[in-house]
């Protein structure tokens, strides 16, 4: 018959706690050459939005002057920065899009 054995044994060794991830959120900036039209298709494709909710974080980019789009770990953020980055240079639009500790 096998007995129990303690949470404290070399087999069972007691768990460090873990720390969540720190978490970012990935902001677009607001400028004055990329199109609303454009801003919302960013939302869309990278940050999946709907219609109505892209809708909503564009017009608060253009009347905050920025907006954050997203809240995510520190590797997720950094790759959404750089595709909506890359995205907007090879469309020609100035679109910024940064991430800042949450």
């Amino acid at each position: 018959m096998a007995t129990k054995q303690s949470s404290n044994t070399a087999l069972a060794p007691e768990r460090e706690k873990v720390k969540p991830p720190r978490l970012y959120q990935v902001l677009l900036l607001n400028d004055d050459f990329t199109t609303m039209e454009f801003v919302v298709e960013v939302l869309q494709t990278f940050f999946a939005m709907d219609l109505e909710r892209a809708m909503q974080i564009m017009l608060k980019v253009h009347n905050e002057g920025k907006a954050v789009c997203g809240i995510y770990t520190r590797d997720v953020a950094e790759t959404k920065v750089d595709q909506v980055s890359v995205h907007a240079k090879q469309h020609g639009h100035p679109l910024r899009c940064e991430m800042e500790e949450h």
